[in-house]
């Protein structure tokens, strides 16, 4: 292809169109992927920030319509002999151990799993911590949320399962717990307040370590790449040509 502009010719090479498509098509995908990724931690802060405006109580019959971050009172006790630890589970000083996850029976007989936070590991692996708490009736307050999920599933969970309880998971499905529970759990666990009794270490950072802010700069910085490839093939595809009318390069 060649397109003549006064004394200049437009004569890309093949290559180096086919380079410069390839090339776009990259960093207009990345920053598009970092639009959407904007766009949900948008949509994650608008959650977390409606949910922190009213407390509802937590029974069967609206457990699966409200939503994630939502702050809730739920009244009935906890199931002490079949509690959950999650492995591989960091403190916010990125020591290892295990987040703590009890049954909750409310009392119109449906289940929640309660997070009541993060503890060590033991000296070994077989030193499981001690979990024990009350059975009592009682009221607890906290706010939804999912359970924890790995970057990338390998493997079956429940392979890696213990067998006793506490019962180590690491990065458990919904259904698995409900297998070894024995009974309907929900979408949802209530991350204990910090100020609730019978919890463990509790610093919760319920959205991503960064906003959406962040993404939208990685977006503008592919479009800048993008833009900034189209600029140098359009300059090294631009040849002057001399008055005998060959093509000499700029």
């Amino acid at each position: 292809m060649s397109i003549r502009f006064a004394n200049r010719r437009f004569a890309p090479s093949l290559v180096g169109t086919l380079l410069v498509i390839a090339g776009l098509a990259l960093f207009v995908s990345l920053g598009r992927w970092q639009l959407g990724r904007a766009e949900y931690k948008q949509a994650l802060q608008d959650a977390y920030e409606r949910g922190q405006q009213t407390t509802f109580t937590l029974t069967r019959d609206n457990a699966e319509t409200m939503a994630r971050y939502q702050r809730v009172r739920a009244r009935g006790r906890y199931v002490d002999e079949r509690q959950i630890l999650l492995d591989n589970m960091p403190s916010t000083l990125g020591r290892p151990g295990y987040r703590v996850l009890t049954p909750f029976q409310l009392e119109d007989g449906a289940w929640i799993l309660v997070d009541r936070g993060w503890i060590p590991l033991g000296d070994r692996r077989t030193d499981l911590p001690q979990l024990r708490v009350a059975g009592n009736v009682r009221d607890v307050t906290g706010q939804l949320d999912e359970l924890p999920r790995p970057g990338l599933r390998l493997g079956d969970d429940d392979a890696q399962a213990t067998t006793t309880w506490p019962r180590v998971l690491n990065f458990p499905e919904t259904e698995t717990i409900e297998r070894a529970l024995g009974v309907s759990i929900g979408r949802y666990i209530l991350r204990l307040d910090e100020a609730e009794p019978d919890g463990f270490e509790r610093e919760w950072h319920p959205l991503a370590r960064f906003g959406p802010e962040r993404h939208i700069g990685y977006a503008v910085q592919w479009f800048t790449f993008a833009f900034v490839a189209i600029v140098l093939y359009l300059t090294l595809s631009l040849r002057r040509e001399t008055n005998a009318g060959a093509p000499h390069e700029k």
